[in-house]
């Protein structure tokens, strides 16, 4: 923890976008006031409902979310996001202590759970661990690519890959080399 250069990290989160949904209006104004110095720009919502219909249009980086919440909880909330994108990074915020409610929201697939009261130190460990999300996320995106081959020169690949015992890409990517070179 002592470790953390704030600096840093701020500049890093400083790239991404957050949305808070937490139906109680002070915590929601605290969460998101602080939220602001570290992100670019917070959506703030009291009901799932409209943060659903905001996160339809802008897509944050980072949904922070409670639980308990009148009409819709958070981990219905959760779970419809997950089914529209189900890498988006979704921190659940709550002072529930129902093992029932935070069994669910592990079963919708968030990715942490952070327990209020939230002090500064939790902050940092949490941003943290969201930074090192985002930085295994695009790791993963920049190493993943697709291409779409005619069905004949999909099975030449195939048959390249096969008789050579390497990857598909590899051959593709030979393939373009010597095309360009």
């Amino acid at each position: 923890m002592s470790n953390v250069d704030l600096v840093q990290l701020t500049q890093e989160t400083k790239k991404l976008t957050a949305m808070v949904v937490e139906d109680e209006k002070v915590v929601n104004e605290l969460l998101s006031s602080t939220f602001k110095n570290f992100f670019s720009t917070v959506g703030s919502y009291f009901n799932s409902e409209d943060a659903l219909n905001a996160y339809l249009k802008s897509a944050p980086d980072v949904v922070f979310v409670d639980i308990i919440m009148s009409g819709m909880d958070g981990i219905e909330l959760s779970r419809k996001i997950r089914e529209i994108n189900p890498t988006q990074i979704i921190i659940v915020i709550s002072a529930s202590n129902d093992i029932e409610k935070i069994s669910e929201s592990i079963e919708v697939g968030v990715n942490s759970f952070i327990q209020k009261p939230i002090d500064t130190k939790k902050i940092i460990e949490l941003l943290t661990s969201v930074m090192s999300m985002i930085n295994k996320k695009k790791k993963i995106e920049t190493k993943t690519f697709s291409i779409s081959l005619p069905l004949d020169l999909y099975e030449i690949v195939n048959e390249n890959a096969k008789a050579e015992s390497i990857s598909k890409n590899a051959v593709i990517i030979r393939a373009l080399r010597s095309f360009y070179n």
